[in-house]
């Protein structure tokens, strides 16, 4: 299989089914930035991260294809597979556990720590926007509602195990401060 096609060199592309959009196209915005989540996730696994987080940061990729393949597919097709419910299940209990072995949150903290939850702090903010990508998206078009809470959950979880890598690094949160605590602390 070739890599190119030469079939969106003048700015289509092609969905499951056949059917054609350009490339600045609604759908084609929401898969692309879930690719670009899932790519950041790949840059966070490249940095040392605990081989529990990495298992998991590895089912999340694969499930991200299948996000990005529901994404492409506009009509119903029995062989394309869809986000189901059990996968916004599966982030659920990732969270709860990996919750139950971090120091409770009591404030808000900022991006960063270890490289890899660094990067995990960046790939959330793409969830993110690939999240509002989609609901945009679902105001004019059929969008399979597991796919909306699977990247609300999976923002949480990558949250939660960006937290988890500095804990297992030995690199505590870094604590949000208001400029006015910072100045106090700064004399």
């Amino acid at each position: 299989m070739k890599i190119y096609t030469k079939t969106g060199d003048l700015g289509k592309t092609g969905m499951w089914g056949g059917l054609r959009v350009t490339k600045d196209s609604p759908r084609v915005h929401a898969y692309g930035t879930v690719d670009e989540c899932n790519a950041m996730i790949g840059v966070a696994r490249a940095h040392p991260v605990d081989p529990e987080i990495d298992q998991l940061l590895s089912r999340i990729q694969h499930t991200l294809f299948v996000v990005g393949s529901d994404l492409t597919t506009i009509e119903d097709s029995p062989n394309i597979p869809r986000v189901q419910e059990e996968d916004v299940a599966m982030l659920e209990d990732t969270i709860d556990q990996l919750e139950a072995g971090l120091a409770p949150l009591r404030q808000f903290i900022l991006p960063g720590g270890s490289l890899a939850a660094a990067h995990l702090h960046a790939a959330r903010t793409i969830c993110r926007r690939a999240e509002r990508m989609v609901v945009a998206l679902a105001h004019d078009e059929l969008v399979n509602p597991h796919v909306m809470s699977y990247l609300n959950r999976l923002s949480d979880c990558l949250f939660v195990l960006a937290r988890s890598a500095n804990a297992r690094a030995s690199i505590a949160d870094i604590a949000w401060q208001s400029p006015r605590q910072a100045a106090k602390q700064g004399e």
